[in-house]
């Protein structure tokens, strides 16, 4: 092989070497993973936050568990925030940012926190945290602790006003009461107002044609209504016990008295044809129930008028 040969043989080897190296050198690139654990302070007072970042870079599509959390010895967890992620070149980079306290003092360590891929472990470095008490001037004067001090209450002057006219009040209220129950009953109480015999009947007469009840259907309770109408009546005026008798016993007493004979026939069926609509279901037309009302209502005149002789 001469040398221009050998040459250009040398000059069509190296692209593609160099085309090797450069997807080899991509591929490690991709298929690299990195963690990261840093803080944003060193020191803290007892009970400070400090906050601890995490980060890790891996291959999108790697299925990985994050950093535990749970335990830390030492620290205490006060909040975590989401596990925030973004895509570039290098894989899927992930990153959280979690605050931290303790409660103990000196030279604290957050140990290396371990991101786990498949069966293995990518350690973070760990983090010193120096926790200390806040600084004791011992110049200054020593305060003891205050005894508990009442607070003045700047309402508490009104409060014998208050319960001097809620008194006064309350007697007045009762005072008022016990004199309206005595005006009360000191006022006259006016008589009940005591109907005659026939101001009474005719009364009864016209609530009971108010009522309207054969239009209702109650022929019944109308007939009993008259009935009782007159026969309250001639108890009262004429002094005739007449409630424990029956209309024919009724008919028969009254035939004594100073009635005509057509009135007292008139009268004589109108009790028959309420004993009918009470006991034989006799059901008498509108004209009927007009004038056995008429009838009564002209009985209890004329027998007002016997019983004034």
């Amino acid at each position: 092989m001469t040398l221009r040969k050998y040459q250009r043989h040398i000059a069509g080897i190296i692209p593609a070497i160099f085309f090797l190296l450069v997807q080899t050198t991509g591929a490690q690139a991709q298929n690299a993973v990195s963690v990261r654990a840093g803080i944003d302070r060193q020191r803290i007072l007892v009970g400070q936050p400090v906050q601890l970042t995490l980060e890790a870079t891996i291959p999108a599509g790697t299925p990985f568990t994050w950093y535990p959390l749970d335990s830390i010895p030492h620290f205490e967890l006060v909040d975590r925030g989401a596990v925030d992620s973004v895509t570039t070149p290098e894989g899927m980079v992930y990153r959280q940012k979690v605050h931290l306290t303790s409660f103990d003092s000196g030279r604290l360590f957050i140990p290396a926190l371990p991101l786990v891929i498949g069966n293995t472990q990518y350690l973070t470095d760990s983090l010193p945290v120096d926790v200390s008490f806040s600084k004791f001037d011992p110049n200054q004067d020593y305060h003891d602790i205050k005894d508990i001090m009442d607070v003045e209450n700047p309402y508490a002057k009104w409060i014998p006003w208050i319960v001097a006219v809620t008194t006064l009040l309350s007697v007045g209220l009762v005072v008022w009461l016990v004199r309206r129950k005595k005006a009360r009953r000191q006022q006259p109480v006016a008589p009940p107002v005591i109907l005659s015999p026939y101001e009474e009947a005719l009364k009864m007469l016209e609530e009971l044609r108010q009522q309207r009840l054969p239009e209702s259907g109650q022929v019944k309770a109308y007939y009993t209504g008259l009935n009782d109408i007159l026969r309250k009546f001639i108890q009262r005026r004429l002094n005739i016990t007449t409630l424990e008798k029956t209309n024919e016993e009724l008919i028969a007493r009254l035939m004594g008295l100073s009635l005509s004979g057509e009135q007292f026939a008139r009268l004589s069926e109108a009790l028959r044809i309420s004993d009918a609509v009470k006991f034989a279901k006799y059901l008498p037309d509108e004209q009927d129930n007009q004038r056995n009302f008429a009838i009564i209502h002209s009985s209890v005149e004329l027998l007002n008028e016997v019983g004034g002789e």
